[in-house]
C-alpha cells in the first residue's frame, strides 16, 4: 500500500479523513522543530470522541520524538476512547457528582444529600476528567520510554490512565470490567501498575480482535 506524506500546506484534519492506512506516515519526519510543533498543535484540536482529543492520546514528555499515528492507529484510539467515555460517565455518576437520597419515612425529615467520595483535586458538582499519561507510541518513543517491543501502545490500542492511588485505580478497573460484562465485549489488558516510587496508574488496552481479557495487579 502506498504511503501518503503529510502536506505541510494542508490541515491535519484533512489527513484524518483519508482512507489510506498510512495517511499519517511514520516515515515522513519533519526536518525542522517548528513543523513538529505545528503538527502537535493540530493534533490537540482533532477530537477522537466527545471528551478526548488526538493530542491527549499522543502526548509525551519527549517532545523531540516524532509521534504521529497512522490512520489504523487512529481508528484503534477511537475504539479505546469509546471505553474511556463510558468510564468517565460512570465514574462521575457514581463517585463525583452529588446524589440526593430521600430520608426513610420512618425517620421523618426532608430529603438529605448523600455525599459520595471525591478524588484529589475534584470539586463537588463538577465532572472529573479521565487523564491519560500515555497513549499511542511510535517505535522510537516506545523504545525511549522502555516499553515492551510488543506493546499495545504501538498500535494505538492502549492507554495509561493517571490515578490518585490504588483505590481510584480499583474503582476504574471495576467500572471497565462491569462494562465489558454488560455489553459482552472483551478488552485485551486491564493492569493496575505501580512504579518504584509508589505511584499507581491503570494500563488499559482494547484490540480490534483477539482480546485476551488479561487482568492483573502488578507490583513493579
Amino acid at each position: 500500500m502506498a504511503e501518503i506524506s503529510i502536506n505541510k500546506q494542508a490541515k491535519l484534519s484533512e489527513h484524518l479523513t483519508l482512507s489510506s492506512a498510512a495517511a499519517l506516515s511514520h516515515s515522513c519526519v519533519p526536518t525542522v522543530a517548528s513543523d513538529q510543533r505545528s503538527s502537535a498543535s493540530e493534533l490537540d484540536g482533532s477530537r477522537l470522541s466527545p471528551h478526548f482529543t488526538l493530542g491527549e492520546l499522543t502526548k509525551s514528555r519527549h517532545a523531540e520524538v516524532y509521534n504521529i499515528p497512522s490512520h489504523v492507529a487512529i481508528e484503534n484510539l477511537k475504539r479505546v476512547c469509546g471505553w474511556l467515555e463510558e468510564l468517565r460517565e460512570r465514574y462521575n455518576r457514581n463517585y463525583v457528582l452529588v446524589q440526593t437520597t430521600p430520608t426513610p419515612p420512618n425517620l421523618g425529615g426532608e430529603a438529605s444529600g448523600r455525599i459520595l467520595p471525591l478524588s484529589r483535586g475534584s470539586q463537588r458538582g463538577s465532572e472529573e476528567p479521565i487523564i491519560i499519561s500515555s497513549g499511542y507510541r511510535s517505535q522510537e518513543l516506545n523504545k525511549k520510554v522502555g516499553g515492551s517491543p510488543t506493546s499495545n501502545h504501538l498500535t494505538g490500542c492502549a492507554v495509561d490512565i493517571r490515578v490518585y492511588g490504588v483505590e481510584q485505580a480499583m474503582r476504574y478497573a471495576v467500572i471497565l470490567m462491569n462494562y465489558a460484562d454488560e455489553t459482552k465485549q472483551d478488552y485485551d489488558e486491564l493492569l493496575i501498575e505501580r512504579n518504584r516510587s509508589g505511584g499507581y496508574w491503570l494500563h488499559f488496552a482494547v484490540r480490534q480482535k483477539d482480546n485476551r481479557r488479561k487482568t492483573k495487579f502488578l507490583q513493579k
